[in-house]
């Protein structure tokens, strides 16, 4: 006898929950348990959904309806508290979720490191951020990024994407909406590209999982066309664009996506997005010694940005591994951000997170060559 086909209820709204158990001859408001269930309780198998009736439970089973949460291939903890998590997919691919536990915070604005509880005190955070992947690899291909290095293997589903936050969540032990929890779609790959999977993704973490919107960010490195679609969306994250140079020339070096929107489109786009009360735009900028660090790059960037709601986040680089460019000397960044300030634009320095295990921002590469799952080697999908 054939093998049903696999349904993965992780990645269904409430809408298409009602319809499942509409079909299988149960009243609506089933879909709403299973809902609960799924992205509230977080509930890895059908079995455990107690409050369905031990016959839907069995009737799902035959049909091959499972959860479909991702496994957790494998993690490693920093010594700052993060974790960086190895996530897999039942065809074999994988890509990494960041867990970042913050105390004061992720930025700051006079280049030195915020406070942070230690993590042998324990679980003490003000908030959290969980960084979120939206493609198995990268298409991009940005110059200073480990993850450009793997190109792209496909696009993950909206199920997949969301997924990895139910699975972080529930290994930390953390349930928002009750605890502070930020999610920043800034992980493997580049969400614009993977849009409709994208979307449907965050808005089951705000209606299913309890994260507010304003508690979400996305970061395009200028997918113009998506940039316009974006700020017509009822739900959706803020937006975070990633700058990276001060002029086309630079910029289609570093991020050869520059050749097909530029600058000139890319920051028209930025000044034409819909912002909401006291909402503002996020530029990010990868500092690279000796390349697009100067006072004059600064001064450029000031041009860019200057009469719009918005901030620059600063990154000195992050080094890993076949990257042809150095970290700046902080010296240097703070001149950058103190250059940005007196121009009137709010800037400030990203703290590096978890780079003692590739963790950190352009660092994600799923950097295991072979991992195991109860003792049974399995391949990380690079």
């Amino acid at each position: 006898m054939p093998e049903a086909t696999k349904v993965r209820l992780l990645g269904c709204d409430q809408v298409e929950l009602d319809e499942l158990v509409v079909q299988a001859g149960q009243p609506e408001y089933r879909g709403r348990q299973l809902f609960e269930a799924i992205y509230r309780q977080k509930l890895a198998k059908v079995e455990e959904i107690s409050t369905l009736p031990a016959e839907l439970r069995r009737e799902f089973a035959a049909q091959g309806i499972e959860v479909g949460l991702p496994t957790i291939f494998n993690k490693f903890v920093s010594a700052d508290g993060t974790v960086r998590y190895l996530l897999g997919f039942e065809d074999g691919a994988s890509v990494e979720t960041v867990w970042m536990p913050e105390g004061d915070g992720g930025e700051t604005g006079d280049g030195s490191d915020a406070g942070d509880e230690s993590p042998a005190a324990g679980r003490v955070w003000n908030r959290a951020t969980i960084c979120v992947s939206s493609q198995v690899g990268c298409a991009v291909d940005c110059q200073f990024c480990l993850t450009a290095a793997l190109g792209v293997t496909r696009n993950l589903q909206a199920g997949e994407i969301v997924g990895q936050i139910c699975v972080v969540l529930k290994d930390q032990g953390v349930k928002p909406p009750q605890e502070r929890v930020n999610i920043v779609f800034m992980g493997m790959g580049e969400p614009f590209l993977n849009y409709d999977a994208f979307i449907k993704a965050a808005r089951l973490a705000v209606q299913g999982v309890g994260i507010p919107e304003s508690r979400m960010t996305v970061s395009t490195a200028g997918i113009v066309p998506r940039i316009h679609e974006f700020g017509q969306e009822s739900v959706r994250p803020k937006l975070a664009i990633s700058l990276n140079a001060s002029n086309d020339e630079l910029r289609t070096r570093l991020m050869p996506i520059n050749r097909k929107w530029n600058l000139e489109r890319l920051m028209q786009a930025a000044r034409e997005f819909p912002l909401r009360s006291r909402e503002k735009l996020t530029f990010e900028y990868v500092l690279l010694r000796g390349v697009n660090d100067s006072a004059e790059h600064a001064r450029e960037v000031a041009g860019l940005v200057r009469g719009m709601q918005a901030k620059v986040n600063l990154i000195a680089l992050n080094p890993g591994p076949g990257i042809d460019f150095d970290t700046p000397d902080p010296a240097r960044v703070e001149e950058f951000r103190r250059i940005l300030m007196r121009s009137g634009i709010p800037a400030f320095v990203r703290r590096p997170r978890g780079r003692d295990i590739f963790a950190a921002c352009g660092q994600l590469k799923r950097t295991v060559e072979l991992t195991t799952i109860g003792g049974v080697p399995a391949s990380p999908g690079v």
